[in-house]
């Protein structure tokens, strides 16, 4: 009876992982897709909406799930500080959130490069940032995209299979 139990939870804790493995794969097109839809807003307030940033960020922030929209809720908190630089609180934020993410040090990188360069510029040359950034996200998102395709399936049943090996290695 005991080594049901014994193989039942480790069954159960094999598959467990597996399917958290799984799961990240799948999150991680889908918030790059997010933070493609913000940066694609962000150039919407700041080209069309003449916003200022940290106003822009506070909407953004309400119209996203998180981990993006703590992200850029954190951005605005810091932005607000006394004696913050855009640079400092969009990498700070970044960082404090990333944790989080499912996202790989590429992406991270291609966002704070982005955060350098942000309202360091006028208008049109921001805009241009922007895109620039985007078409980085999307390279990254299609990786990720036929990552998951690939993988996401093998890796639920990779975390099923080892369990089942351990129990018989076991009995």
């Amino acid at each position: 009876m005991i080594k049901i139990i014994g193989a039942i939870c480790i069954l159960g804790a094999t598959t467990w992982a597996g399917f958290e493995s799984s799961k990240k794969l799948s999150e991680r097109p889908k918030q790059l897709q997010l933070f493609r839809n913000s940066l694609q807003t962000l150039d919407a307030e700041i080209m069309y909406g003449h916003t200022p940033l940290g106003e822009a960020s506070r909407k953004i922030a309400a119209q996203l799930p998180d981990p993006v929209a703590s992200h850029y809720k954190i951005f605005a908190e810091r932005l607000g500080k006394e004696g913050a630089t855009v640079k400092s609180a969009w990498g700070e934020s970044l960082k404090e959130v990333w944790s989080r993410t499912a996202l790989k040090q590429s992406e991270y990188e291609i966002l704070l490069q982005f955060g350098e360069n942000l309202g360091r510029h006028d208008r049109l040359t921001q805009q241009k940032q922007i895109m620039l950034t985007l078409v980085h996200l999307e390279r990254e998102e299609e990786g990720a995209r036929d990552r998951q395709k690939n993988y996401e399936k093998m890796v639920k049943s990779l975390g099923v299979l080892i369990g089942m090996l351990f129990i018989i290695l076991l009995l």
